[in-house]
């Protein structure tokens, strides 16, 4: 499975929130308006359950919310950016800009990895986030981000 199909052009947005419980939300909508079968309140409460673990800002300027949920049908993602930063409580206390939320159904941990992984790989790119907060539009993240994933040997 590529990143590509996880996240789209459709799922990336400029984020209107600015704390996390906010983004959470705004980001579960986002993926509910290309997967209606998902419960918004079950993803919401699945993705606070899994940051009471440790937060999902585990690098500079980046969080990446993930959980498995019952209502959920594959795997989805959406992207969230917010130039002006996140109150994320991210392990080195950082702001985070770019959130990529991953909700995948039950049953499919290794798919869930496997996207992780490779999610992983797409940033440890040089300049990656740098050159995803210059973009101007969801059009060009995407193009970006699918340009990335076909460069970075998986």
């Amino acid at each position: 499975m590529f990143l590509s199909q996880i996240f789209s052009e459709v799922t990336t947005v400029n984020l209107n929130s600015t704390e996390k419980d906010d983004v959470f939300v705004e980001l579960v909508n986002v993926i509910h308006s290309v997967c209606p079968e998902l419960d918004c309140d079950e993803a919401v409460t699945e993705l606070n359950n899994r940051e009471k673990l440790m937060s999902t800002g585990i690098m500079h300027s980046v969080g990446i919310p993930h959980a498995e949920v019952e209502s959920m049908k594959g795997v989805k993602g959406a992207i969230g950016i917010c130039s002006s930063g996140i109150d994320y409580n991210s392990l080195d206390k950082s702001p985070v800009h770019v959130v990529f939320m991953i909700l995948s159904g039950k049953n499919l941990a290794e798919e869930h990895i496997l996207i992780l992984k490779k999610l992983a790989l797409v940033l440890q790119t040089p300049d990656f986030i740098k050159k995803v907060l210059e973009c101007s539009s969801s059009a060009e993240v995407y193009k970006l981000f699918s340009t990335i994933e076909s460069e970075v040997a998986m």
